[in-house]
């Protein structure tokens, strides 16, 4: 899995390949499907969520360019996967998940790792987590229909965050937004299909 990501999809930063090749990917998905855990694909987990391609993991990590004094905020932990990732990469990691079913699970999951740098809540994440900005990097692992601004508002100057955004909820755009001293930046960064992002600065979960 990692020689692909850094062959076949250039993902060339050492951390973040590192980092892939430390966490244990088939702990986090339901056990029937964990012989395809390291397949070149996103997989279903409970309540219709979904653990992420390997390489938009990687790629949406390194998009965040972070370090060990970085303070990351995950919006959408799902499993945990992503959530152990980035804290292989950063100082601290601040996770939300809407679902609280998830949120426990990934919390378990991270603690059994023996990783305690990371910290996982149930909450709206479309509203961020206030108490521990500014963050140095956020990364949104559902795609909503723009930007939500208070996690712009969370940003140090400098910042980065990596969010899909897209008119309907079946795919999206990966953007990534760079924040300045006067406002921010956006970059394109191509196709990808994300489950929705629900919540006050999303979707709405009735429709």
């Amino acid at each position: 899995m990692v020689e692909r990501l850094h062959q076949h999809y250039q993902i060339n930063d050492p951390r973040v390949l590192e980092a892939m090749r430390a966490i244990p990917r088939h702990l986090f998905v339901p056990e029937a499907l964990q012989g395809r855990a390291y397949g070149d694909h996103a997989l279903p987990i409970s309540a219709s969520q979904t653990i992420s391609q390997p390489y938009i993991v990687a790629r949406m990590t390194e998009l965040l360019e972070v370090n060990k004094d970085s303070r990351v905020l995950e919006i959408g932990a799902g499993s945990g996967y992503q959530t152990a990732i980035l804290s292989k990469v950063a100082g601290q990691v601040y996770s939300i998940e809407r679902i609280g079913d998830l949120a426990r699970g990934a919390q378990t999951r991270i603690r059994e790792l023996g990783i305690y740098n990371a910290t996982v809540k149930c909450f709206d994440g479309t509203l961020g987590w206030a108490a521990n900005a500014p963050y140095d990097g956020i990364l949104v692992a559902a795609g909503g229909p723009h930007i939500p601004k208070p996690l712009v508002g969370q940003l140090k100057p400098g910042g980065r965050l990596v969010v899909p955004v897209g008119p309907t909820r079946e795919s999206q755009r990966l953007v990534r937004v760079i924040k300045t001293e006067t406002g921010s930046k956006e970059e394109d960064h191509g196709a990808c299909a994300f489950v929705p992002l629900i919540g006050q600065h999303g979707w709405d979960d009735q429709k």
